[in-house]
């Protein structure tokens, strides 16, 4: 497994984003996709159909775009089926494994802003009611979400790194160890700026 520091030994082409719902994932894919000219396909929006439905052609859809020779993605739904589609695929996997207090402070802010502004997100939907937030059921509340699937990836990636040795996995720590790591891929002259508008990532 990478650190920070670690230079990567080629510019990958095809790359997956791990981490906790509200760590970045989709931020930083949508970054990397730019300044590496990656497709970014956010799998959210394959996922959820109208009305929050999830869409019957999503794996379909998954295959077709892991078929691709240059994509980035968050990597998520794995409990559906997206591992043994994506991760043989793969070149690379980032992985943001940020402290609690910050994957916490970005969820709340995130959901806040889109409970109240009204967002629209994918296929017409629009993050669902804050009052849901307080609901013990962890599909309608997000922060119980996060919090049961906090160590998710520290349990899951060992079993990664073994099935999958092919892939190159970057462990970043902080969102200031990420801006660090995106600096350090920069050919001379270019910079990762950040998107101007943030999607859902969970």
């Amino acid at each position: 497994m990478l650190s920070a520091d670690d230079p990567l030994p080629v510019r990958p082409e095809r790359v997956l984003i791990a981490g906790v719902t509200g760590s970045g994932k989709t931020t930083l894919a949508a970054r990397i996709g730019e300044a590496w000219g990656l497709r970014h396909v956010e799998i959210d929006a394959l996922f959820h159909g109208p009305k929050w439905t999830p869409r019957p052609e999503f794996l379909d859809d998954v295959r077709s775009f892991a078929a691709e020779d240059r994509w980035v993605t968050e990597w998520q739904y794995t409990s559906k089926g997206t591992d043994e589609i994506l991760a043989p695929r793969a070149q690379l996997v980032v992985w943001l494994d940020y402290p609690y207090r910050v994957v916490r402070t970005r969820l709340l802010r995130r959901t806040l802003s889109r409970g109240i502004l009204r967002t629209p997100l994918w296929n017409g939907n629009v993050e669902k009611p804050i009052w849901r937030m307080l609901r013990g059921d962890p599909e309608e509340n997000i922060l119980r979400w996060q919090t049961d699937t906090l160590h998710k990836w520290d349990e899951r990636m060992p079993e990664v790194v073994e099935r999958f040795p092919h892939l190159a996995v970057v462990r970043l720590r902080h969102p200031q160890q990420t801006e660090a790591w995106l600096r350090a891929q920069e050919p001379v002259g270019e910079s990762i700026a950040p998107p101007k508008r943030r999607s859902r990532d969970r």
